[in-house]
């Protein structure tokens, strides 16, 4: 064999070697995750609490509770697309969040947000069933969203940064932030998975993907 293609052939298998090994460090399809915005260190959170403005759509808020079972939310993918269970998903790709409770996806939309006035972030859809509005950009550094890397959600249809605010609602949702769109990336708009429960590949081996690292499976 030509020592070109020898060589080739080395550096698939080790890349291959290598994405498999740390397969149980990525974001997955199919997994059921907490999203942390680092610059106010609240989780993406929502509820049966619709806006009294704007849309009317269910409310999207930051919460700073580690144990609220509204934080919740399942990587799916695109409006009629397949999103393989177990398979890390891609920087760049296209996914949708939906709220694990209320079944509807993260949303924005050309409406103003209540407090600040960027543009709204709302849940949305019935059944499980949305619109393209639901669709988020994953915008990382490496080749798949690495669970401990920072991630920006960027919206498809708008181009807004998934960020917050850092304002505060008073009742019925005391203390929890404003979740918005911003038209400018900035230290808001920075993600990283907190807990989370996640799916692996059938071909999965946790053995060989024990690393010191924080463990994300608790819920």
């Amino acid at each position: 064999m030509d020592a070109y293609f020898l060589k080739i052939l080395i550096f698939i298998n080790f890349l291959i070697i290598g994405i498999m090994g740390r397969a149980g460090q990525y974001v997955t399809c199919g997994s059921v995750i907490k999203l942390q915005n680092l610059a106010y260190k609240v989780r993406l959170h929502s509820h049966d609490v619709k806006y009294g403005s704007g849309s009317g759509q269910q409310s999207v808020t930051g919460t700073d509770s580690t144990d609220d079972v509204n934080s919740h939310w399942t990587v799916d993918g695109p409006l009629n697309q397949t999103c393989k269970r177990g398979e890390p998903v891609d920087c760049g790709s296209v996914i949708r969040l939906q709220h694990l409770t209320t079944k509807k996806y993260l949303h924005s939309h050309l409406f103003s947000s209540p407090l600040s006035g960027n543009q709204e972030v709302s849940a949305f859809g019935e059944n499980g069933v949305g619109d393209t509005g639901d669709h988020w950009r994953v915008v990382c550094d490496a080749d798949f969203w690495d669970r401990d890397d920072s991630v920006v959600l960027k919206h498809v249809d708008t181009g807004a940064f998934l960020a917050s605010s850092g304002h505060a609602y008073g009742r019925p949702i005391n203390g929890q932030l404003e979740i918005v769109g911003l038209s400018r990336q900035d230290s808001s708009c920075q993600w990283q998975t907190a807990e989370g429960l996640y799916v692996h590949r059938s071909n999965f081996n946790p053995k060989a993907n024990q690393v010191n690292k924080p463990d994300h499976s608790e819920l």
